[in-house]
């Protein structure tokens, strides 16, 4: 039976829950990575060479972070729901990755205990979060209401700019994700098998994110996900930075992915700032 509600359908405390549990988690991951970014052998679930790819992924936890979070405070569904398909298809992805590559994963590798703890954490995570997502994206979405009007649309050009960003994003992740081989005729930097895919897992959900902020159309509805985009471009300009020497400027695809990367933050902020000046609900 639907369950339908005169209101705007409130987020539900199953949804709220799972978005606050995902926020803590992906915090503790993103603290990890962008602290102990050379460390990864002994305080990660698997080691990865490159510090750039773990400053990369660090980067994106932290990001996701503020979304689940921001996302977890919103009282109504509408408000909220920018950040669960990305998410629920992210964890999905990455525990596709984490299977293919089980291997890799430090899962028996004493006497480095903190290592096996952390991947063994990070299996039961990315299997348990997708399906209670799943479960409770069915539940929330029962839970029919009156949808809000759109109270300020976004700019044709805005629209415009956020649907090339996620139709690149969205490309370059599945080709990552699906031919991982291809990584080194276009990436700025050397990925493996394993990273090639946890890339491109990230590349989708953030490709996701701006698709459904154009198909939203409202400031007020995208405003957890400003915020969280605009963090996002900061953060990986700071790990081009920190690991300049691993990234291949020498190719015009470097250069191209630290402008595309810097084209983030504006959109974020612009888009941010404007949410700010509406009334909340």
């Amino acid at each position: 039976m639907t369950i339908f509600q005169a209101d705007p359908p409130k987020l539900s405390k199953g949804m709220r829950l799972i978005l606050l549990a995902a926020s803590i988690l992906v915090l503790a991951a993103g603290l990890d990575l962008t602290l102990l970014t050379e460390q990864t052998a002994t305080s990660f679930a698997w080691t990865i060479q490159s510090s750039m790819t773990a400053a990369f992924l660090g980067a994106g936890y932290l990001a996701s972070f503020l979304l689940e979070f921001l996302a977890y405070r919103e009282k109504t569904w509408t408000n909220a729901r920018v950040a669960v398909p990305s998410v629920f298809l992210f964890t999905t992805l990455t525990l596709i990755a984490t299977l293919l590559h089980l291997d890799k994963f430090h899962l028996n590798s004493p006497p480095i205990f903190s290592a096996m703890v952390a991947a063994y954490l990070w299996l039961a995570i990315y299997i348990a979060v997708p399906i209670a997502m799943l479960i409770l994206l069915i539940y929330q979405i029962r839970l029919q209401g009156l949808t809000p009007k759109r109270k300020t649309t976004l700019y044709t050009w805005m629209r415009l700019v956020l649907a090339a960003q996620g139709t690149i994003m969205l490309v370059t992740g599945i080709t990552l994700f699906l031919s991982p081989a291809t990584a080194s005729t276009f990436w700025p930097w050397a990925l493996t098998p394993l990273t090639s895919l946890a890339i491109g897992a990230w590349l989708i959900g953030i490709g996701v994110i701006a698709l459904h902020m154009t198909w939203e159309n409202d400031h007020r509805r995208n405003r957890i996900a400003y915020i969280s985009y605009a963090m996002l471009g900061i953060f990986q300009v700071v790990s081009l930075v920190r690991y300049a020497g691993e990234v291949s400027w020498s190719t015009a695809g470097s250069w191209i992915y630290l402008l595309f990367v810097i084209s983030i933050i504006p959109m974020g902020l612009y888009g941010w700032k404007t949410s700010r000046q509406i009334k909340n609900d």
